[in-house]
């Protein structure tokens, strides 16, 4: 409430404006659509400055052949300036299809949210830095190098070694509200983004939306790291002199997450991959691909194919000399350039949930440091193992499980999200199968398959955030919906998927009436 009085300020008449957390979770709801990112921050008073959306069930117009940025910067404006009207009414009231005209999509939507969400976090890498950003061409060498001695999987390793920073270092931090980020750059992240959003194949299931759903997922949880009121455990540092709290003390953040949060490159790399994770995913599973034999297959030794294939293609796109100066802003020397590299495959490397010995050597590596057998643990853990080499595990452990838990996050959310993506994937499969890419009939097993997936993979996982330590209130609430949605699936899994397979053969019957239609008008 007084974070919506202090916004009043800033707002336009018949306009609703909402922060930043409440887009994410319209956004992880589905309702991306809705949001217009504001062209630029506005100062809150006790807050500092905040990124803020205009929030319509409109559909946004754009000037045809215009940068997309641009064109919502100038409807911005133009409502601020005026008290939310212009000349012509709304900056809504445009003739919808007219010549000249062009309606923003879905999908541009989505990638307008990921380039406001990456260009804080490039503020916030840059300020670690103390501002700095320099050419990188001395680096080219180890760019065109990097990820070339192997399979992707490779390369995957047990501990990342996270960057650490002085006590000193993390307290003068610069503000990264007070970065710059060029237009420049801005234009290079949204076109990277944009041929993100292209590559991903249109599946009911693994799409664009899939990714941003779980981007968002990914979001708020580290967000809810980074929180430090009562409700997360961590509470606020007081002036001793004043009594009054001294905001959030960063020194003390780092320790309580094993470093993630005081290392903003280690949160980018883990958004950025939560949006490439499902590049050119074909909608079918690994085992199918193997099966087939596919090119890809046989490229990557029939070992977690499609999670390798994702991060080969969006990394190949990021080096592209067009991209230069965004990945500038990422990294400026070859330590961070690896460490960005080793994030990304790690963290993609982790939604491969099937392969039976990656799920066996996480097991073991949790039970090293997060077993409540406390005689375990000592005995699992490396003896003489320093206090760093086990901070980076389990910062590497806490990554892990937390893009597990946001590619699987609609399992852990209202009852009404859960419903709509388990369609989407029942789709999916039931798709396959139709096209011959399917040993068995999903229906036949999807009910009881689905309960089995809930006690033996979302609800322990879920438990696992909760072990972690560093998720606050998000852990307890994974948690509970996990264990209501089973609950309710039980109740009514039977029934829904009757519903699927009607939906399906409709779908199929309508797609089959209107190809017969197009023939008989062509003359076919």
């Amino acid at each position: 409430m007084n974070t919506a009085s202090r916004m009043e300020s800033s707002g336009a008449r018949d306009r609703i404006q909402v922060t930043q957390v409440t887009a994410d979770l319209l956004t992880e709801a589905g309702y991306v659509r809705w949001l217009i990112p504001r062209s630029t921050k506005i100062y809150v008073k006790g807050k500092g400055e905040m990124q803020t959306y205009w929030v319509s069930k409109a559909k946004v117009p754009v000037r045809k052949g215009s940068d997309m940025k641009s064109e919502m910067s100038t409807v911005d404006e133009t409502n601020e300036s005026d008290g939310g009207t212009s000349t012509g009414g709304s900056s809504f009231d445009y003739e919808l299809g007219s010549e000249g005209i062009h309606v923003l999509s879905k999908t541009e939507r989505l990638v307008e949210w990921n380039v406001a969400l990456l260009t804080s976090l490039l503020q916030q890498i840059i300020a670690s830095r103390g501002g700095t950003v320099r050419h990188i061409k001395p680096l080219s060498s180890e760019e065109r190098t990097i990820g070339t001695n192997g399979t992707v999987l490779e390369e995957f390793t047990p501990i990342i070694p996270l960057k650490r920073f002085e006590a000193q270092e993390l307290q003068q931090r610069q503000r990264p509200g007070s970065i710059e980020i060029s237009d420049k750059v801005k234009c290079q992240l949204r076109g990277y983004l944009s041929n993100v959003a292209s590559m991903y194949k249109d599946n009911p299931f693994h799409n664009f939306e899939h990714a941003n759903h779980v981007t968002a997922s990914v979001k708020k949880l580290l967000t809810r790291i980074v929180n430090t009121d009562e409700t997360n455990g961590l509470a606020k540092g007081n002036n001793k002199t004043t009594g009054k709290s001294s905001g959030v003390n960063l020194v003390d953040l780092a320790g309580h997450s094993y470093g993630i949060t005081s290392d903003p490159l280690t949160q980018f790399s883990v958004v950025f991959s939560a949006i490439i994770h499902d590049v050119d995913h074909p909608g079918v599973p690994n085992s199918q691909l193997v099966k087939e034999n596919t090119r890809s297959a046989q490229i990557y030794k029939n070992k977690s194919v499609a999670e390798q294939n994702s991060v080969e293609l969006a990394w190949d796109m990021l080096m592209q000399d067009e991209y230069e100066d965004l990945r500038a802003c990422i990294y400026q020397t070859k330590e961070d350039l690896h460490r960005f590299r080793q994030l990304v495959v790690n963290t993609v490397m982790a939604t491969d949930i099937v392969d039976k010995e990656l799920q066996a050597f996480r097991k073991a590596r949790w039970e090293t440091d997060f077993s409540e057998n406390s005689a375990l643990r000592a005995l699992i853990g490396g003896a003489g193992e320093s206090e760093t080499d086990r901070e980076n595990r389990k910062a590497t452990i806490v990554i892990e499980h937390l893009i597990q838990a946001s590619d699987v996050s609609h399992t852990m959310q209202h009852w009404h999200i859960f419903k709509s993506w388990n369609e989407k994937f029942f789709m999916e499969c039931y798709q396959a199968y139709q096209q011959g890419r399917a040993d068995s009939d999903p229906s036949e097993d999807w009910y009881k398959g689905e309960i089995g997936f809930f006690d033996y993979y979302v609800i322990p996982l879920a438990k696992k955030l909760q072990s972690c330590g560093v998720f606050g209130v998000s852990s307890d609430e994974y948690l509970n919906y996990a264990k209501s949605n089973r609950d309710e699936w039980v109740r009514e899994g039977q029934s829904l998927v009757k519903d699927y397979l009607a939906k399906y053969h409709r779908q199929q019957d309508q797609d089959g009436t209107s190809d017969s239609s197009s023939r008989r008008d062509s003359g076919a």
